[in-house]
């Protein structure tokens, strides 16, 4: 971190026994790496760099218009929930010729967020399908841009999901918007294993 930065550090607490890997995907635009930032107790990691002529008829910034940044790897940053649990936070890329990354930044994942924007579904289908694919448990965030007009369970239907799968509305730009889209998940992950270790008994 840049010592002339006025956000304060926050060390990991010596209390800390459990970290989860968390990823957040979803089409280019959606807001990934606008909620890692919202909610990051850290300075996020990020690899943003600005899109160039060279990107033109590649990258498709469609209702992203005027977008002048995407990110090329990953953003990273970290909530501690309580005094023993943390979780790290990666932003998967957007743009379909980054998506290679996106199998490598699933190993290790304990679970993820598929943030949506409502006037472009049809960009979360492959999130969910490598979700799946990797039988990574997941909820679905829908992030309120100006202009949304689906309802939830509009959304719900247009994207086939199951009735055990949360979909949540959220500002990804609100800290604690973003951070109950975290807790979200951290319950559904909860629920899925209580209910394992309900079956295996």
């Amino acid at each position: 971190m840049d010592s002339t930065s006025s956000e304060p550090r926050v060390p990991l607490a010596g209390t800390v026994t459990e970290g989860l890997k968390i990823v957040i995907v979803g089409g280019f635009g959606v807001g990934k790496t606008t909620m890692v930032r919202a909610v990051s107790e850290i300075r996020p990691l990020s690899t943003e760099e600005t899109m160039t002529q060279a990107g033109e008829g590649i990258d498709h910034p469609g209702l992203a218009d005027g977008k002048t940044t995407t990110t090329v790897a990953f953003d990273f940053g970290r909530i501690s929930l309580d005094d023993q649990m943390v979780l790290y936070l990666f932003g998967a890329p957007g743009q379909e010729r980054f998506w290679f990354v996106w199998d490598r930044l699933f190993s290790g994942t304990l679970g993820a967020v598929v943030l949506v924007d409502t006037r472009r579904l049809a960009d979360s289908w492959y999130a969910i399908d490598r979700l799946e694919h990797h039988r990574t448990p997941f909820i679905v965030a829908r992030n309120n841009f100006p202009g949304s007009t689906h309802s939830i369970e509009d959304v719900r239907d247009a994207l086939s999901l199951p009735d055990d799968v949360p979909l949540i509305d959220c500002d990804a730009r609100d800290r604690a918007s973003a951070k109950k889209v975290l807790i979200t998940l951290v319950d559904h992950l909860y629920e899925l294993s209580t209910a394992k270790e309900a079956v295996l008994s």
